[in-house]
Formats: structure tokens, C-alpha cells, sequence
């Protein structure tokens, strides 16, 4: 019988969590799929999957670089609110701009944000390209080809770097990306996210980082 990861996968991969960070990742066990039953925000089938799919899946981008306090992220089409819920708990003293054009799937972003005390986190039902705000980082997991996610965000961006990785787009997208990456023209860096996870479930998956 396959045994599904609980909240300890996360502890495994991330040991320095303070408790309130420990009890804050606990929760979005109970939360998401409380949530789920009524809102669908995460496959009804791969709910059970919640910790190792979306959350860890999501810290993806935490073991490819650390922010600095004071960035401002925006994650856009953000769903049930991944990857900024998990990166907003790990990273507290970053700002956090949830965004998704699903009006109840932000209700979902918001519900879960105020119940684990998340104030780094603000949500909203817009598109990326209706933001006037601009931001150090644009994070996304897979919502569309880069080729036209792009430029919803291409205007998206402060000038000024302040974090060690120069400003720009951190993907989260699983498969072979070349032909998807070329038809860009962007100059984008892939990482497989097997190289910090071992679990079968990151073979194919990568982040792509396009620095702006």
C-alpha cells in the first residue's frame, strides 16, 4: 500500500522551521481539505497527496534561493493559493501577492492565510495583467506555456535586484521544457527539483528561472 506523506515530509526537508512555522504547515493538513469539500481547489483525487504535490512541491523554490526580508512576490494564478501559502510560512518578513482571475479560489487563499495568521499575504481576484504593482519576483506553477505567460508579467518587475538571484520569474512546470523554453526566446535557466527532493514525484519536475 503506497503510504502518503503527512506535515513530517516538510520537517524532513526544511529542519529549522520555528514551531509556529511547524504548526502553520500542520494546519494546511486539516484546512485544505475542510476547504476542498466545498471549493474545488486541488484535484478532489490528489488531496490526499496535499503535503508532497503541493507543499513540498511548492518549497521548491526555497531550496533553489532564500529571500531576502523585504521582497515583494507575486505568485500568479495562484489556485488554492500555491506556491505563496507555503513560501509566505516559510518566509515571513517577505510580502506575498496572491492573484488568481477564480474569484472562490482566492476566498479559499484568504480563509486559510487568516486562519494560520499569515499577514504577509495578500490576495486578490485580477489578472496579472490588470496589477499596476510591481514586484522583485513573479512565481507560478504551471498555468499556462511560459510562451504566454510571459507577457502578462514582462512589466511586472522592480529594476533594482536586492535578493543574491537577480529579479525575474521562478516556474514551476514538470516535463521535457526544451521546445516550450525555444519558443520563448527568453534566456531561461532550468533545475530539476530532483536534485533537492528524492521522492519519485520530482523526476520530471523543474523550476525554470528567466531573469529580467
Amino acid at each position: 500500500m503506497e503510504i502518503i506523506p503527512s506535515v513530517d515530509i516538510i520537517y524532513r526537508y526544511f529542519p529549522k522551521l520555528t514551531e509556529k512555522q511547524r504548526e502553520q504547515f500542520r494546519q494546511l493538513g486539516e484546512l485544505y481539505p475542510h476547504w476542498n469539500a466545498q471549493i474545488n481547489v486541488v484535484s478532489r483525487k490528489d488531496i490526499n497527496s496535499l503535503y508532497l504535490h503541493h507543499v513540498l512541491h511548492s518549497l521548491g523554490i526555497a531550496k533553489f534561493t532564500d529571500f531576502v526580508p523585504g521582497t515583494r512576490i507575486l505568485d500568479v494564478g495562484t489556485g488554492g493559493g500555491f506556491p505563496g501559502i507555503p513560501l509566505a510560512i516559510l518566509f515571513p518578513a517577505v510580502h506575498f501577492h496572491l492573484v488568481d482571475s477564480i474569484g472562490k479560489k482566492i476566498k479559499v487563499v484568504r480563509e486559510v492565510a487568516t486562519t494560520i495568521g499569515l499577514d504577509n499575504v495578500e490576495a486578490d481576484h485580477i489578472r496579472a495583467e490588470q496589477l499596476d504593482e510591481k514586484y522583485d519576483f513573479v512565481v507560478s506553477r504551471a498555468v499556462t506555456r511560459l510562451a504566454e505567460f510571459y507577457p502578462w508579467v514582462a512589466n511586472r518587475f522592480l529594476k533594482k535586484d536586492r535578493n543574491a538571484v537577480p529579479n525575474g520569474i521562478l516556474y514551476l512546470k514538470g516535463g521535457d521544457l526544451r521546445g516550450e523554453i525555444q519558443e520563448t526566446r527568453l534566456s531561461a535557466e532550468v533545475y530539476a527539483l530532483s536534485d533537492y527532493f528524492e521522492e519519485e514525484f520530482f523526476e520530471t519536475k523543474h523550476i525554470v528561472y528567466v531573469p529580467i
